[in-house]
């Protein structure tokens, strides 16, 4: 079990994690999410000892990483894949790692195969690929077979292939009864690996809970509707106070009523409906809604916003720039520019 009791760490007047608190239970995958500069790698890194927080503590089983006799054995963690030798083989690079920490070169080669990495263990950490060094990188952490893990985007520069397999991986561990803490942009595939979300913002914590609940609460909502009665429905529907966009001549998202309300009311006019079915936004729509007050860097004049699964079309607020920046033009309703 891991415990971060209200972390906080300043570089200068920044501010970078603020009296952050929360708990990574053994069992699931914890997801670790937020923008850029939210304060994930400065936690990650307070919590192993590498930066010296100026308030609060981290504890692995109650215990501070420092305090650990044998960390390689309990605490495995990877913040940066690129910190090899490059004139080592991956092989040798492992063996060096194990060899400190009093394990055999027999679990070197174990790991390696472990990870894909068996027919290029010879081969010089310089010549790998982005991919490749995670991969050496998961099979350090793997050497000691801790019971806690701790990974900081251990998907970049994966094909999709890889993407698949580090969440195959981080799965089975999560199911041995391992703590998992994973950090990643990659919002699609944490819908798919992590069991629980921790989310910060400006070094605070957002929220945290379950993929589900994340969802159900920041996401939008809405019901799609297809009919050849739409034109009437909606009439009625926006007369019932509900919010009606027509996407073409028979199918209308309805914001404001529920689909078993759409039903009942479509019974009532007799209306025929091809399809009546809830929607809901994706992790990423609802991890964009609840960060969207905790960006440290935002895009000015962007393109209205739309769900990728084909949600209300929502456009965004457009922000005030700075005195003496540029501006870029905004796009009229007749899609002019103005």
């Amino acid at each position: 079990m891991i415990e971060i009791l209200g972390l906080t760490k300043r570089f200068g007047r920044i501010v970078a994690v603020n009296q952050l608190s929360f708990e990574v239970l053994p069992g699931r995958v914890t997801g670790f999410l937020g923008p850029n500069g939210s304060g994930k790698s400065t936690t990650m890194r307070c919590m192993l000892g590498l930066d010296r927080p100026d308030a609060g503590d981290a504890r692995f089983d109650g215990r501070q990483f420092a305090t650990i006799s044998n960390p390689l054995f309990e605490v495995g963690a990877l913040l940066d894949a690129g910190y090899v030798h490059p004139g080592r083989s991956g092989r040798n690079h492992l063996r060096a790692v194990a060899a400190s920490n009093g394990i055999g070169a027999a679990r070197v080669d174990e790991v390696m195969q472990l990870v894909g990495l068996g027919d290029v263990a010879k081969r010089r950490v310089g010549g790998y690929s982005l991919g490749m060094r995670q991969r050496l990188g998961l099979a350090g952490v793997l050497l000691g077979d801790p019971h806690t893990i701790i990974l900081d985007e251990p998907a970049n520069g994966l094909d999709p292939e890889g993407i698949r397999w580090i969440r195959d991986v981080l799965t089975h561990l999560a199911g041995q009864g391992k703590t998992v803490l994973v950090s990643s942009h990659l919002l699609s595939e944490m819908a798919h690996m992590a069991d629980h979300l921790v989310v910060i913002g400006m070094g605070k914590l957002i929220d945290t809970g379950s993929v589900d609940d994340f969802v159900a609460k920041h996401a939008k909502h809405w019901v799609k509707v297809r009919s050849p009665h739409a034109e009437a429905l909606a009439h009625q529907l926006r007369s019932a106070g509900a919010t009606v966009t027509f996407k073409d001549a028979t199918t209308i998202e309805v914001i404001g009523a529920t689909s078993v309300e759409v039903g009942e009311m479509a019974a009532k006019q007799q209306a025929v409906l091809h399809e009546l079915s809830p929607q809901q936004g994706s992790l990423e729509d609802a991890f964009l809604e609840a960060t969207a007050g905790a960006q440290e860097y935002r895009s000015i004049g962007s393109a209205t916003s739309a769900p990728a699964n084909g949600g209300p079309h929502t456009p965004p607020p457009t922000p005030t720039p700075p005195p003496g920046s540029f501006a870029p033009p905004t796009t009229g309703s007749n899609g002019g520019v103005s």
